[in-house]
């Protein structure tokens, strides 16, 4: 199994922070990881992606929105491999801490028997993107929240 977990401390209220991550339309403006992405945000709705900095050109990806709490958090996974080769899950948390800060937990997983594979081949740039995006994510709501 391969897990990147990042949080960050946020200086901008929950709602500030939820309205970049659910922005979908304006990701190529500042995520480094994911430069397109459609997505209705209702469980079962497919949410289309094209993710950066995991091969030499962007690639697309389609995933499943499973949990979506409104102002709080949201997850996604691909569709399982056939006998449970490969499977992912996706979530971004929000934690509201007072003062106008949130926490913001962003959490991914790999797993299934071709995991181990996928890790060699991709996973510094799994280790290097979501956290690239926890850091846009912070620094977009910020911004967003000093205008």
């Amino acid at each position: 199994m391969l897990v990147v977990d990042d949080v960050v401390e946020v200086d901008a209220p929950a709602d500030v922070v939820w309205s970049v991550l659910t922005d979908f339309d304006r990701y190529s403006d500042w995520n480094p990881l994911i430069s397109r992405c459609r997505a209705a945000l209702t469980v079962g709705a497919p949410i289309d992606m094209r993710v950066q900095q995991l091969m030499p050109l962007p690639i697309p990806m389609r995933e499943w929105v499973h949990t979506v709490t409104p102002g709080r958090e949201f997850g996604y996974s691909m569709k399982p491999l056939p006998l449970g080769a490969l499977r992912s899950n996706r979530s971004h948390t929000l934690t509201p801490l007072g003062d106008d800060r949130t926490r913001y937990e962003s959490h991914f997983e790999l797993a299934g028997w071709l995991a181990p594979l996928v890790g060699l081949l991709f996973g510094r740039g799994f280790r290097r993107g979501f956290p690239g995006m926890t850091t846009a994510v912070e620094r977009e709501a910020e911004r967003r929240n000093a205008a």
